[in-house]
């Protein structure tokens, strides 16, 4: 049974990120064809992650008492649906609604997917599981871009929206005929009510080092995925099928890179390679705006995706730890909360800056927060004297 609900979980995500990633090279053009200035695109990207992160504590921890399918297949159906939407939208507060109700899709799915995974692991090679889920993640959205961009050339966009649409409810179909009805891995560790779980989970100085590591992370998604398409389109007229190889050079890698240190988490000090891949990842973000060709740019993203292959599994492994105190669907929620805050703030901050400074700020300034949040988060987790192959705590 174990094998397959993780074969499903999987190929859910993977296919419903296949879905997500063929609109990434189009969502900023089509958005700046309705006028959308750079604040009002950061305003479009946070809707998104406002709405899903409202939710997703909530939805994590109603699933560690009612089960994870219903809400998974929920998720994925809403996602199918907006996938239509958005080929309706005709100015920028539709597509500021869209954005909220896909939001709410996300809050059903990446949370569960997370949660599923980590009690599959049964506390055992936490780090590997958690690999497998992010490449399913990165290799949906490294082959996504490149699908999209493909679509809004030889079709228009609205065929890559119809597609992300038709994957989504594909995803759902498989998961209401797989997973059993009832979650037989879930395990009810604390009782306790939402609300007081979550008081212990912030008065927790480790929690909040994960919490911070993951926003940081997370900031780096608005300049990349919402503004380098437009920094392409305007200073290499570059084609969509281009923007798409670039984006998916970071997924792809990061997805190829993730098994190897999700293997090394388990084995080394989770901590330390949160910070290394942390550091390599600000150093790619810093460089974009100096990159001047095509192939310039290629090499960067798949360095930014090696970063994020280091530390990505690292920070899973350490929330997976303390899911077990907090139950794993609550931790899973509120850790991808921290994901969305990240991503608003950033919508928010970085689109000001785009209109007062110019695109090249919004990358020079993101990496400068997410190294300095990095080495702030290494100190709350409280990193030990552990070396590979050690015993005792890892974190």
């Amino acid at each position: 049974m174990q094998k397959y609900i993780l074969f499903t979980v999987l190929s859910a995500i993977f296919i419903v990120f296949v879905g997500m990633g063929i609109i990434v090279p189009i969502l900023p053009i089509y958005a700046a064809e309705l006028g959308a200035t750079g604040f009002a695109l950061g305003v479009i990207v946070a809707a998104f992650a406002l709405s899903g992160g409202l939710l997703q504590p909530f939805v994590g921890s109603f699933s560690d008492r009612h089960g994870k399918k219903g809400f998974l297949i929920t998720g994925l159906l809403i996602f199918g649906l907006t996938g239509y939407t958005y080929t309706l939208a005709a100015s920028v507060e539709h597509m500021v609604l869209i954005r909220t109700l896909h939001g709410a899709g996300s809050a059903m799915i990446v949370p569960i997917a997370m949660a599923y995974m980590t009690e599959i692991s049964a506390g055992k090679n936490v780090g590997r599981y958690m690999g497998m889920l992010n490449i399913a993640i990165f290799a949906g959205i490294g082959a996504g871009p490149v699908l999209g961009g493909f679509f809004m050339d030889l079709w228009g966009r609205n065929s890559a929206f119809y597609t992300m649409a038709m994957l989504s409810f594909l995803a759902a179909a498989l998961v209401a005929l797989v997973l059993p009805g009832r979650d037989p891995l879930t395990i009810q560790e604390k009782q306790d009510s939402m609300l007081s779980v979550f008081a212990r989970m912030l008065h927790n100085r480790k929690v909040m080092g994960i919490l911070l590591a993951r926003m940081a992370t997370m900031i780096i998604m608005v300049p990349t995925f919402a503004f380098l398409p437009l920094l392409m389109a305007r200073h290499m007229t570059a084609s969509g099928t281009e923007i798409g190889m670039v984006i998916a050079s970071r997924t792809i890698v990061n997805a190829v890179f993730q098994m190897p240190f999700g293997s090394l988490a388990d084995r080394c000090n989770k901590n330390r390679l949160l910070l290394l891949g942390s550091a390599i990842i600000s150093i790619g973000i810093f460089s974009v705006p100096f990159a001047v060709s095509f192939a310039a740019l290629l090499l960067l993203f798949a360095l930014i995706g090696l970063g994020e292959a280091i530390s990505w599994p690292a920070m899973g492994a350490l929330a997976a730890e303390e899911g077990h105190l907090y139950g794993q669907g609550a931790m899973m929620g509120v850790f991808n909360t921290a994901m969305n805050t990240g991503i608003f703030v950033g919508a928010m901050g970085v689109g000001a800056l785009v209109d007062v400074l110019g695109i090249a700020w919004a990358f020079y300034l993101v990496a400068i927060f997410l190294f300095s949040s990095a080495i702030i988060a290494a100190a709350m987790i409280r990193p030990r004297q552990n070396t590979c192959l050690s015993t005792g705590d890892k974190s």
